[in-house]
């Protein structure tokens, strides 16, 4: 389940067309229920992308949500800022935005996980897990280690971005170990700069773009680490 098959490879050999991502573009379900329930039809609304980010605990964050904003055009996007950025207003706002994006950092306690706000809040993992969110579409969770199982419950495939498809949204973007707040705002720029190309953004299309944008990375930074573009998965449709 957390065997990062997408990155796949005759690494070291000189091999035309030896990746995995020379032949597919990846994305993975934590259960087969949830990959079916990623297939049921949304409720009809108007598109709104809700941004959750602290450029207070990190400059990089503050440019990943204006850079995001500017992608959208015409279509509604809007930020909570800090004072506002509390568990009630996000969760509110999640209600109201058929896509999500989160740049922020990943708390773990025991056997709970959440994302920390502006406002040094947690949004739970067992707070997500309860919502019922019918307009849901897509979510980006730009922080380390929201793909990653809690340790206590190996095996079950318990982490954020899994508890994102339970409430609802049929497409996560996440990552399964830390990354770098400066890698993780030039992946996620290149993701919404394909979601937005054309006049209507398709959350279907998320898997695609987060190819495309691994790939824009890889090439642009000349080979760099592994463990740089790996942990950048999609889950669901």
């Amino acid at each position: 389940m957390f065997l990062p098959i997408h990155a796949a490879d005759l690494y070291g050999m000189a091999v035309s067309g030896s990746k995995v991502s020379d032949f597919v573009v990846s994305s993975y379900t934590p259960t087969l229920s949830a990959l079916v329930d990623s297939h049921q039809p949304v409720a009809p609304q108007q598109f709104q992308l809700l941004v959750i980010a602290d450029p207070s605990a990190s400059p990089s964050w503050g440019k990943e949500e204006l850079d995001l904003t500017q992608h959208t055009g015409n279509f509604t996007a809007f930020s909570l800022t800090r004072s506002e950025a509390t568990v009630e207003g996000v969760m509110q706002g999640m209600q109201k935005s058929s896509w999500v994006h989160f740049a922020c950092y990943r708390q773990k306690h025991l056997v709970e996980v959440g994302l920390v706000l502006a406002t040094d809040q947690c949004l739970k993992l067992s707070d997500i897990i309860k919502m019922s969110l019918p307009h849901a579409e897509f979510a980006y969770l730009s922080a380390s280690s929201t793909a990653k199982e809690v340790r206590d419950l190996s095996g079950e495939g318990v982490h954020l971005a899994a508890g994102m498809l339970l409430a609802g949204y049929h497409g996560v973007i996440a990552m399964m170990w830390r990354i770098s707040v400066r890698d993780a705002h030039r992946i996620a720029d290149g993701v919404y700069a394909h979601l937005f190309k054309d006049q209507q953004p398709d959350h279907t299309q998320a898997a695609h773009a987060l190819h495309y944008a691994v790939q824009q990375f890889c090439e642009e930074s000349g080979g760099k680490s592994f463990v740089s573009w790996v942990p950048f998965i999609h889950m669901g449709v």
